[in-house]
């Protein structure tokens, strides 16, 4: 079949990937024939440049893709940033605010290539532990104030709640924030989301006029679902992102982007 008018935009965590961090055989065998189809297949994902990069490689993707929530568009081909967006000055104290109010939450900065942690807890620990992260360990000041890219709250699920109030009422200026798990919320530049970052890969002139689609499951992928001409929730998405889907496929455990290409074989 034909797939050359369409360009995929996937999730990884809680979508594409099972609840082992791996694709199936099905779906990866699908992936490959929507590709030979001449289809773009690409990634949206809120982790960073060195967390991408592996799974980019495993899934073989040669599409540019979003990274940081959608405050880069990244090509792995070439290993180079085709477009990014900076954090605003204010993120510093909102950071600092952040660490005063919560004295045990967690905090990673994530800059074009490097990831610095300015406030540890056990969240943090685990997760650079399960996406084997080399982080940097210092003081908020000793942070570079180049290329930050996007802030990684960390803190339990019972309690991250206290955090998302707190945000809204007083480090809500310049800046987007998204919860994007249980444990996660992220600070993101002002106007940046996974969707804003699909339309800058969007408006390079191979991709320019083609029909879109976009699969997630979270908060941070309701924008991109929202704004494709396909927008695509796994079974096992929050309800908020099912509403806006087009379709719903089965869950991150069950293949599902192989029921997305039976489903763009019938358009």
């Amino acid at each position: 079949m034909d797939f050359s008018r369409i360009v995929v935009m996937t999730d990884l965590d809680g979508t594409i990937l099972n609840d082992e961090k791996k694709v199936s055989p099905e779906d990866m065998a699908s992936i490959r024939e929507f590709r030979k189809g001449g289809g773009s297949f690409a990634v949206a994902t809120g982790r960073g440049y060195s967390m991408a990069r592996s799974i980019i490689e495993m899934l073989e993707v040669h599409t540019p893709c979003v990274i940081f929530n959608g405050a880069a568009v990244y090509d792995f081909d070439k290993d180079e940033f085709i477009w990014h967006s900076d954090m605003p000055s204010c993120a510093v104290d909102y950071i600092k605010l952040l660490g005063e109010t919560f004295p045990d939450i967690g905090v990673e900065i994530l800059c074009d290539k490097a990831v610095y942690v300015t406030n540890d807890n056990d969240v943090v620990e685990s997760h650079l532990l399960m996406e084997n992260i080399k982080a940097e360990f210092c003081k908020i000041d000793e942070v570079p104030r180049k290329n930050w890219l996007k802030v990684l709250i960390a803190y339990p699920p019972e309690k991250i709640g206290e955090i998302i109030e707190f945000t809204k009422e007083n480090c809500k200026e310049g800046v987007n924030w998204v919860h994007s798990s249980p444990m996660y919320y992220e600070m993101l530049p002002e106007g940046i989301s996974k969707g804003s970052g699909y339309k800058r890969l969007m408006e390079l002139p191979e991709y320019k006029g083609k029909f879109t689609v976009a699969m997630g499951d979270y908060g941070n992928d309701y924008d991109m679902i929202k704004g494709a001409d396909l927008g695509v929730a796994v079974e096992n998405a929050l309800e908020s992102v099912k509403s806006v889907a087009k379709l719903i496929v089965s869950d991150n455990n069950s293949s599902p982007f192989t029921e997305v290409l039976e489903y763009l074989k019938k358009l």
